[in-house]
């Protein structure tokens, strides 16, 4: 046997698989992975809320997939069209399409695909309501969003941001076939949540917007003007968070929960505003971080109670 014929083509063998690993990687990566965990986040507890229980672990999964599958149609269509402005940003330079290890048409092809399949696949997995609230999802996405609001105003993480909140009425409509107010009420507990989780980023990474021309709002105005918007929404979401205990009705559990976790991040809200008062150095990324594990915790809170006697 030829030792050294036979290594080279281990070596071979081994490059293309690695080349194959790294094209599956990136088109991964297309699919923000970091958002769909908020997916499942908001997806499932609101399941358990909708069932009073336990739903059918086939429907849970099967909704589970197709919103995924819908999320991340809705972020390759928005890394296409945002292609020319991600290579001149620092937190988003290294996006496949902009190092070149997905072509834009590859994208758009992938992003299609994934809007079709993820379609399909909840309405035959789920229902029809289900399908349709995820079509509307990535057409809020990335026609109103990423198309029309974001390079043209201050608000745009404001309206944009209801793509974001579908999940919750995907969910609750997967289990009930229709919406009902809990799943309304938490729909706009995550529209209220998203400006005060997205403007400390765009606080953060201030100078990449300005240089792209894209008028994040925590971009545009002053940090003391930023922290007022962002105590503001974060009130607004804690009382909205409060509604849910009477309408749904939720017990101890969710209750305290959302008292004891919305005071946590409305502290966190007011600190940054008061640093940016004092001109001292605003740190927006803590109220960004707090941002994602109150809501996190809120709706973990949404999943436990349903679950308990009392």
């Amino acid at each position: 046997m030829d030792i050294t014929t036979t290594a080279g083509s281990a070596s071979v063998d081994t490059s293309g698989s690695s080349a194959l690993g790294a094209k599956i990687r990136a088109y991964v990566a297309l699919t923000k992975p970091r958002v769909l965990e908020l997916l499942l986040v908001t997806t499932v507890p609101v399941m358990l809320l909708a069932a009073g229980g336990m739903p059918s672990i086939w429907l849970v999964l099967a909704t589970v997939v197709g919103g995924s599958l819908s999320a991340g149609s809705a972020a390759a269509f928005n890394m296409y069209l945002d292609r020319d402005i991600d290579a001149h940003m620092k937190r988003t330079e290294n996006r496949p399409i902009v190092t070149g290890e997905v072509s834009p048409r590859g994208a758009l092809t992938f992003a299609w695909t994934l809007a079709v399949v993820s379609t399909v696949w909840l309405a035959v997995t789920t229902n029809v309501v289900a399908a349709a609230l995820s079509v509307t999802a990535i057409f809020f996405y990335v026609v109103i969003y990423t198309m029309i609001l974001k390079r043209r105003t201050e608000q745009n993480i404001v309206w944009g941001g209801i793509a974001g909140c579908f999940p919750v009425v995907i969910g609750w409509s997967a289990v009930t076939g229709s919406l009902d107010w809990p799943a309304l009420i938490l729909f706009v507990l995550v529209f209220l949540w998203t400006p005060p989780h997205y403007w400390p980023l765009s606080m953060k990474y201030k100078k990449d917007y300005d240089e792209v021309d894209v008028p994040m709002l925590g971009a545009t105005r002053d940090s003391s003007q930023v922290g007022l918007q962002v105590i503001l929404y974060a009130w607004a979401t804690v009382a909205c968070s409060l509604l849910l205990i009477p309408v749904a009705p939720m017990g101890v559990v969710y209750t305290v929960s959302a008292v004891v976790f919305g005071g946590w991040f409305l502290y966190e809200s007011h600190r940054l505003y008061n640093r940016a008062v004092r001109g001292e150095q605003a740190r927006p990324m803590r109220v960004f971080h707090a941002s994602i594990t109150y809501l996190t915790l809120v709706f973990v809170a949404i999943a436990v109670d349903p679950l308990l006697p009392f």
